[in-house]
């Protein structure tokens, strides 16, 4: 499976864990629950961040974080340079090199891991044969040799204290909620 015609980001996109219909569905269930129902232009934003991953053969790797350069390029084009910023910095490595604040496309995106069925997010990843790539991201970064499923947990909790980190950032009005 690994060849030209159907790289790992494709697959992704196809049956894995950022595919076409399923991801955007949790990304807007994640964004729903800290902003509030998105407006239609939002949800084109959804719909369309990850769609640079189509010729991508690694979704973490240097082809891999590019991946928001397309989404952002439609949005920009379709909706104006606020929406394409929202989908660029959708990608905290975009954020950093430009040295600007994740948007809240990122957080809504790295939140809607809590949305997903474990069983079902590891069936796809491993279909795709992305879950290998996490697997060594984990390692890598943590220093951890975790199972699949262990692996997803890993990340669930990473991605939900991540958010929580910029909670400011991400709820402003956080703390009249309490």
């Amino acid at each position: 499976m690994k060849s030209k015609w159907f790289p790992l980001g494709r697959r992704s996109l196809l049956f894995g864990v950022h595919q076409f219909i399923w991801h955007p569905w949790m990304v807007y269930r994640a964004w729903k629950s800290l902003y509030g129902r998105p407006g239609w232009r939002e949800w084109i934003c959804i719909i369309i961040h990850d769609w640079g991953y189509w010729s991508t053969p690694n979704i973490d790797g240097p082809k891999g974080r590019r991946h928001p350069e397309l989404g952002a390029r439609i949005a920009r084009r379709l909706l104006g340079d606020e929406y394409g910023d929202l989908v660029l910095y959708h990608s905290r490595y975009y954020a950093r090199l430009r040295g600007r604040p994740p948007s809240k496309l990122c957080w809504a995106d790295k939140l809607s891991i809590l949305y997903e069925p474990k069983w079902f997010y590891i069936l796809r990843a491993r279909l795709t044969g992305e879950i290998h790539e996490y697997q060594r991201n984990v390692k890598k970064n943590a220093g951890l040799e975790l199972s699949h499923g262990e692996c997803f947990d890993w990340l669930r909790d990473e991605f939900r204290k991540a958010v929580m980190a910029h909670r400011a950032d991400v709820m402003p009005c956080a703390e009249a909620k309490e």
